[in-house]
Parts: structure tokens; sequence; C-alpha cells
């Protein structure tokens, strides 16, 4: 029996050390994981981090080049303005008037016309953009179609319509006129319809 016994206590002891051994593994690997998930978390913050001030860096970037581009905006509808109606009187337009960026809403979206020729019975919506794309001019057409809405002072008038750029982007200037606008290059000092002498621009 006194052999049994001692067999048991040897067992015993065996498997408590087994155990202890056991534990103390599970420990350091749990302490490993704890480690590794530490650093993890802090990459992740370094990473959060410096994504936030890439975007605040590309916010600024795209600050500025939209104060570059309202810039740009400005000269050329200054320029534009400036030879608008002679240019438009010489393809027998009869405007002697201007006005810069009018806004009107319809049903509760705004809209905005960098400048407007009238006189009369004609009246010519111009838009200006430094870079003309054929979404400008798709954007601008849908303008067109709600013109008299947006401005009800104009509903009677005819309404031309017309685009003004410094440089373009494929055959956007091509497109326009196919669309019945008149198409406007501005230079470094003054601006002229490039549109074909046989060109007839199309009534709102």
């Amino acid at each position: 029996m006194a052999t049994e016994r001692n067999t048991e206590k040897l067992d015993f002891e065996k498997v408590w050390l087994m155990f202890q051994e056991t534990d103390k593994k599970f420990q350091e690997t749990r302490q490993q994981f704890q480690e590794s998930d530490k650093k993890l978390q802090e990459t992740k913050e370094i990473l959060a981090k410096s994504s936030l001030e890439t975007r605040k860096e590309f916010q600024k970037l795209m600050k500025k080049l939209s104060e570059i581009e309202t810039r740009w905006g400005k000269f050329v509808e200054a320029l534009v303005d400036g030879t608008l109606i002679n240019i438009l009187n010489e393809k027998g337009i009869d405007v002697h008037q201007t006005f810069l960026r009018a806004k009107g809403s319809l049903q509760n979206k705004q809209y905005e016309i960098d400048i407007i020729a009238k006189n009369g019975q004609q009246v010519v919506a111009v838009e200006v953009k430094t870079t003309l794309s054929i979404d400008d001019v798709k954007r601008f057409l849908s303008k067109l179609n709600v013109f008299k809405e947006v401005f009800p002072v104009f509903s009677t008038n005819e309404i031309i319509g017309a685009v003004a750029y410094i440089s373009v982007e494929g055959e956007a200037h091509r497109y326009a006129a196919r669309n019945g606008l008149f198409v406007i290059k501005a230079t470094n000092e003054s601006a002229r319809i490039i549109n074909r002498e046989s060109f007839q621009p199309k009534l709102w």
C-alpha cells in the first residue's frame, strides 16, 4: 500500500510540475500576445494620425487650387466681358449691356450664369471656363433648358448660349458648336468667336 501511495504522490507531483510549466508557457504566450496587440494598436494610431495629416494637407492643397481656379475664372470673365458686346455685334447679335454672375433658383436648386448680355429681344448667356470640358458643356445646356424658368424676366426673349474658355479638353469646343452654342476663345489680351461663318446659334 505504501508503494502505491508513493507512486500516486510521484504521479501527482509530475502532473503538478507539468501544469506549472504549461501555465508558465501560457502566461508567456499571453504576455507576448498582449505586447503584439499593443504594438498593433500603436501602429494603427500612427497610421490613423498619418492619414489624418495627409487628408489635412490634401484639403489645404485643394483649397489653394480652388482659389487659383476662382481667380483664373474671374480673370477670364473680365477678359470676355470686355470684348463680348463687340464680338457679338459683329455676328449680328444686338446686345449693349452685360451682367456678371447672375443668380437664380428653381425648385430649391441654385443656378448661376457667368455673363448675361442683353438688349431688346435677344439675350446671350455665357458660361466661362478656364478649361472647357464636354461635361461643362452638358451642364450648361441643362441650365439653358430651364433658363427662362430660373430668370422669368427673360421669359419672352430669345435666349442664345455661348461658352468661353482659355484652354479646352478634347473636342469640347466642337461639341458645344454642334449643340448650337457660340464658342469664344479667350487669349491673353482679348476674345474671339471661333464658330464657322455659316454657324447659326440655337434659340432657347
